[in-house]
């Protein structure tokens, strides 16, 4: 692994467990092994460093998404959303530690004066949002999905459920899999029938 991403790999898990204030150079660079001067080379300061680490989670989760398609077939639009939301858990999983601080409320303070944080947080956000979104409007091509539903806030609901169980397990608060199947089962009916989907006659906001 180059230096580059292993200080950023590091840094991730330093900064999900740590936060953002309470992660030193020092330490990060004695967990990843390099020298402090070697942080500062690459990236020039910690704010750098954590806007890089935020593009990198982005990356991740869209190349993993990208393998994910690419291998995987499905029979209809209902199944390649529910296939996204069962994804998103699933590497969640895989991806804990950066999951962890996408959650934390550090980014978003973060965000508030830093513009370019805010627009690396909205590209992740909007990212995976696409994924769903895109699902959803095949679903509508191929009459799998209820085609009175708004493609765009539907997803967005498909997000917003399956990030939603995903933060009960990253924060311990509930046995998240207890939820896993009912989870999977709302989503369905949400999108193939007519009661509770987004509809296009909706108000936008």
């Amino acid at each position: 692994m180059k230096k580059r991403d292993l200080i950023i790999d590091n840094a991730a898990w330093l900064f999900a467990h740590k936060g953002f204030r309470d992660t030193s150079t020092a330490e990060l660079a004695e967990l990843a092994g390099v020298a402090e001067g070697t942080i500062f080379y690459h990236f020039g300061n910690k704010e750098r460093l954590f806007l890089a680490v935020l593009e990198n989670i982005k990356s991740r989760i869209l190349a993993e998404f990208d393998t994910y398609f690419s291998d995987a077939s499905f029979e209809n639009g209902v199944e390649m959303a529910l296939g996204a939301v069962s994804f998103y858990i699933y590497l969640a999983g895989r991806l804990e530690s950066r999951f962890l601080l996408l959650h934390r409320t550090f980014p978003y303070e973060l965000a508030r004066s830093n513009p370019v944080c805010r627009e690396t947080l909205e590209a992740i956000y909007n990212a995976v949002a696409d994924i769903f979104e895109d699902a959803v409007a095949r679903g509508i091509e191929d009459g799998s999905v209820d085609p009175e539903v708004n493609p765009r806030k539907t997803g967005l609901l498909l997000f917003t459920m399956a990030d939603g169980l995903v933060r009960f397990k990253t924060n311990n608060l509930y046995d998240a899999g207890a939820l896993y199947g009912e989870l999977m089962a709302s989503c369905r009916r949400m999108i193939e029938g007519r009661s509770g989907c987004a509809s296009n006659e909706s108000t936008e906001s």
